[in-house]
């Protein structure tokens, strides 16, 4: 199933979350205010989605349990042939929920599972960098979304939203 991705207006996390949130600029030590926006331009160039290709990537490796946040960025960034959903990937789902992948609602080692869209890195008011996730509630049998740190540890139960890339036809 081929879901449309409007990118007509960029992703606004001001708007979104509230005021004093941004996109990150510049690197991942940096204040975050200034140079490149720190996302997945591949995924910005997304106009559609196959949701059936859609895959959950830890990033974890061997025993892991555990790693912390800006590891897995750097470990899905070197992963070759995969895009990182970015915010308005997110976005389209957040509004659109009925699109969200009915398996997107399992339980991942009995714990709700995070999915996260960490093709944008979010800047927020104290200067901190997070992402954007959603997860499905079974006792409410609703969608919440939420963002995290990426100073913070991320478990077998939250996978980034990734997909294939595409290489152009010939």
């Amino acid at each position: 199933e081929t879901i449309s991705i409007d990118r007509t207006a960029p992703f606004n996390p001001a708007e979104f979350i509230g005021t004093g949130w941004s996109i990150w600029k510049g690197p991942a030590a940096g204040a975050g205010l200034e140079g490149e926006e720190d996302q997945d331009a591949r995924s910005l160039a997304l106009t559609t989605l196959d949701v059936t290709h859609l895959r959950l990537e830890t990033a974890l490796r061997g025993e892991e349990t555990s790693i912390f946040g800006e590891e897995k960025l750097k470990r899905l960034n070197a992963m070759t042939g995969i895009i990182r959903h970015d915010a308005g990937i997110f976005q389209t789902f957040w509004r659109n929920q009925h699109l969200i992948p009915e398996r997107s609602k399992a339980p991942t080692n009995d714990n709700t599972t995070y999915i996260f869209c960490d093709g944008t890195v979010l800047r927020s008011p104290d200067g901190n960098r997070s992402v954007l996730y959603f997860c499905w509630f079974g006792d409410s049998r609703r969608w919440h979304w939420n963002y995290y740190g990426l100073a913070h540890h991320f478990n077998a139960f939250n996978p980034s939203a990734v997909s294939p890339q595409v290489s152009p036809q010939n």
